[in-house]
């Protein structure tokens, strides 16, 4: 069976379900008002179909995410486009619009990236021990 984006959803979200911190993340946003509208991808289901333009690897590397007209946002941006579909949230959207707010959140986000695998590394470590 072959997974793949619904088709009636305001955005898809392409994240890395083998990462922990990407997963308590991801976790936190099904749970809000609002995540009935949006489809939820795994990119580290081997199954998932991707749509034009995005590779398994870099939906790996970087969150990414699909509006309803078929256009890829990654990084901060595409996290703005996350956060404004939630009521909760929608003020995270406005602030990165701000001026320089989005290069900033890019940049907060492109750091992140960098330490992802340790922190990672920590949190399964942590999650094994409870086990």
């Amino acid at each position: 069976m072959t997974e793949s984006p619904k088709t009636k959803a305001e955005l898809t979200v392409f994240h890395d379900g083998s990462c922990p911190l990407c997963e308590v993340e991801i976790g936190y946003m099904k749970r809000q008002s609002g995540a009935d509208q949006i489809a939820f991808v795994d990119v580290s289901q081997v199954n998932v179909v991707l749509p034009d333009g995005l590779t398994r690897d870099a939906a790996m590397q970087r969150f990414h995410v699909a509006d309803m007209d078929g256009q890829i946002h990654s990084g901060a941006v595409a996290f703005m486009h996350l956060w404004a579909r939630f009521p909760r949230l929608k003020w995270l959207a406005r602030l990165g619009r701000l001026p320089g707010m989005g290069f900033a959140l890019e940049q907060v986000y492109r750091n992140f990236l960098r330490i992802r695998p340790r922190l990672s590394a920590a949190l399964r470590r942590r999650i094994a021990k409870r086990a």
